[in-house]
């Protein structure tokens, strides 16, 4: 990429499912490559070509599968002079669907810090595209301080309500979409965002008011842009390239076509619209049924969720003998899309969205370019579009008779179909460009930048500690309290290799409560002392504190506000006064009295506090402001002595230790753990459970990774001839 002004924005966009590339997009080759992978890549290259911006990242997981095109397995590719992919190691090289990709967010998010920290400039803004990417972040946003943007592009909760809506279980719906995870990533990503963009008010009121973080002050509506080169009206006398591939399914190819383009997917539900056709003898004698639902080779080799939406659609066509009337097929290429919608649009067609729910609906757009009128579910984004341009019906999803009807209505009626195709195609040029979009989206982001510093100190910490390429953090209590004997064995193992390891101790206590213990069981003074779970850090024989911490920790903290919300829940109880800190309000807390973590987190969301909560052993409940954490602090002293993550090994017991441990440390758990606490890591990869317990299992844990190993000197290259 070529450089424009030094002064110009840096925008991130995180995008992480899904298979992302500059040309020829495979929508529809499965459920995550659908219309956000569109929306991102032609949002950067957008993004790209404004004056006022100087560099946009799409970021995105690299792939390393001989399943997929080895495209996806390149680190960095061009969209524009100013726009670029970025691929980003997720932890696994395997293509993964968005459901199963939760447990390598850790990894992805340190390999996407360490990217960062890498370049010349951190970004001005993060913007995070569906939850998973969310979540990556907003603990980034944490870290850094660097303001984050969101879309959604669909929601759990919304997605959950029309799952059960058709019919499915709560279980199935869980163990198919792990929705529970998503809708908390969700909260936190609301709870976090400067900006939600949406693309339509119905996202608004609709969809995001069921959240506990619902702040329709901070969303602002953004339709995307429809690419109006590449989708304009059929040429007279010029026919679609597509037709050679439905002629084979039809007897009368020259009848109009009702037209499904999707990914075969239940939630688009196709087969609503093939129910509503197949049982209309008016409308098999008007039109034939054309619906593109993705790709496929042999159905047996798909993924379970699309072989059983292809499976149906089959079962349909023959239980209502719609052979010669139903083209369904099997292979198109994101070149195909433009003349399929024309191919449509030539017929005297009408595009149909069968959708539960949509949350825009680019479709609609593409296919009123081209001169489709539409027939759209009115549960999302359609009913902004169908309003701006006066271009189609809206229809209930679930109604086949409406639907059958509204179908009939428009093919039937050839003057009122010329009006909305004449609507759709003035409405998308005047309401939808993607020049408009950029437009209003920097002036939206505008008034974020440089509102708060972000922490990217390029020069390390003015330090009073050594300078070494690798640290061992430990908690305190649960690790070196423990045993004598392991505690000695460990200070003596730690002394002996002092020139190349720095040792830091993590832990919940004060500053002074964790000194005080220290000395009783005769530990020495760490390099690194960060207590109050993250709140405070503290470097060298001195414990210089890190004031620059400190500031940022102070976002969003109120905690006058969070003690009286809190005042009157049953079994808290404020801890005593040495155990609260600036920036950390502890109480007991009786698991028997008091609400759940879960429903006391909802509780303060619903009164728009931010926070981080952790129960520790059951009984210990500590608040903490949204930004602090053991491992965001941890993350950040990492940065600023300039020590890689994967070079840090850290030793836990408790819940309070959990997120020290994901991602891309060495990870100790000793055996003396809290089971209960730490159950999330049982099946996480990376992390190393000690037999023993105590120092002696963190003795254990720096000799199963071979931490104190010397590093092969790196190979100098040869010189210049």
């Amino acid at each position: 990429m070529t450089k424009q002004d030094k002064d110009g924005l840096y925008i991130a966009l995180i995008s992480i499912h899904g298979l992302i590339r500059a040309n020829n997009l495979e929508l529809g080759r499965d459920p995550d490559t659908g219309g956000q992978t569109r929306y991102v890549r032609d949002l950067a290259q957008a993004l790209g070509e404004n004056q006022a911006v100087e560099r946009v990242d799409l970021i995105t997981q690299l792939v390393v599968d001989d399943e997929v095109s080895k495209d996806y397995a390149v680190a960095l590719e061009p969209l524009n002079a100013h726009s670029q992919i970025v691929r980003i190691d997720i932890g696994t090289e395997k293509y993964t669907c968005k459901e199963k990709l939760w447990e390598y967010l850790d990894i992805f998010a340190d390999n996407l810090l360490a990217f960062f920290q890498n370049q010349q400039r951190f970004p001005d803004i993060l913007h995070s595209h569906y939850a998973d990417a969310g979540l990556v972040a907003s603990r980034l946003s944490h870290l850094t301080g660097i303001p984050l943007v969101h879309t959604g592009h669909s929601l759990g909760r919304d997605k959950k309500m029309r799952l059960l809506a058709a019919g499915m279980k709560k279980d199935e719906i869980e163990s198919r979409y792990n929705i529970a995870h998503r809708i908390d990533a969700e909260e936190e990503v609301l709870a976090t965002a400067e900006l939600v963009v949406t693309s339509t008010g119905n996202e608004i009121e609709d969809q995001y008011e069921s959240y506990d973080f619902y702040q329709p002050e901070k969303m602002v509506v953004i339709p995307p842009g429809a690419d109006l080169e590449q989708f304009h009206p059929p040429e007279p006398g010029k026919k679609s390239r597509f037709l050679k591939n439905v002629r084979p399914f039809l007897r009368k190819v020259k009848k109009p076509m009702i037209l499904a383009l999707s990914r075969p997917d239940e939630r688009k539900n196709i087969k609503t619209l093939l129910h509503a056709y197949g049982k209309s003898t008016r409308l098999r004698k008007l039109a034939n049924l054309v619906i593109v639902a993705g790709n496929r080779d042999d159905i047996r080799d798909m993924d379970e969720g699309s072989q059983q939406v292809i499976q149906e659609l089959l079962l349909l066509i023959d239980l209502y003998d719609l052979y010669g009337k139903v083209a369904l097929p099997k292979h198109h290429s994101a070149d195909d899309v433009p003349s399929i919608y024309r191919m449509c649009s030539a017929s005297g067609g009408v595009f149909v969205n069968p959708a539960l729910t949509e949350p825009f609906g680019l479709t609609l757009l593409e296919a009123a370019a081209t001169g489709c009128p539409l027939l759209a579910t009115e549960n999302g984004g359609p009913v902004d579009i169908v309003q701006n341009c006066q271009n189609g019906l809206l229809f209930d999803p679930l109604n086949e008779e409406q639907l059958t009807d509204q179908l009939i209505r428009v093919l039937g009626d050839r003057s009122f179909w010329r009006s909305l195709q004449r609507n759709g195609l003035e409405g998308v040029r005047k309401h939808y460009s993607w020049q408009a979009h950029v437009k209003k989206y920097l002036h939206q982001i505008d008034p974020l930048i440089g509102k708060r510093q972000i922490l990217d100190q390029r020069e390390p910490y003015q330090k009073k500690v050594r300078s070494t390429h690798k640290a061992a953090f430990s908690d305190l209590d649960q690790n070196l309290i423990g045993s004598s004997d392991g505690r000695k064995e460990l200070i003596e193992l730690l002394r002996n290799n002092r020139k190349k390891l720095l040792f830091g101790i993590v832990t919940g206590r004060s500053r002074d409560s964790a000194l005080t213990i220290m000395a009783q069981k005769k530990i020495p003074k760490p390099d690194i002392l960060i207590t109050g779970l993250g709140t405070s850090v503290y470097y060298g024989r001195n414990l210089i504190p890190d004031l620059t911490w400190q500031h940022h920790l102070d976002y969003l903290w109120t905690p006058s506000t969070l003690k009286r919300l809190l005042t009157d829940i049953p079994g808290l109880r404020l801890q005593a006064r040495d155990q609260q800190g600036k920036f950390k309000v502890s109480y007991f807390y009786d698991e028997e009295k008091a609400p759940s973590v879960d429903e006391l987190n909802v509780y303060l969301r619903q009164h728009d506090q931010s926070v981080n909560m952790t129960l520790s052993f059951g009984q210990y409940l500590d608040i903490l402001p949204v930004r602090a954490s053991k491992g965001l602090a941890l993350r950040y002293i990492a940065h600023r002595l300039e020590i890689q993550l994967e070079d840090i090994l850290v030793a836990g017991g408790s819940g309070a230790d959990e997120d020290m441990m994901r991602g891309k440390t060495c990870a100790v758990v000793v055996g003396n753990r809290h089971h209960e606490e730490l159950s999330d890591i049982d099946e996480l990869k990376g992390v190393y459970f000690a037999q023993k317990s105590y120092a002696h299992g963190i003795i254990e844990g720096i000799e199963h990774y071979d931490f104190l190993a010397e590093q092969p000197e790196q190979q100098k290259e040869p010189a210049d001839e």
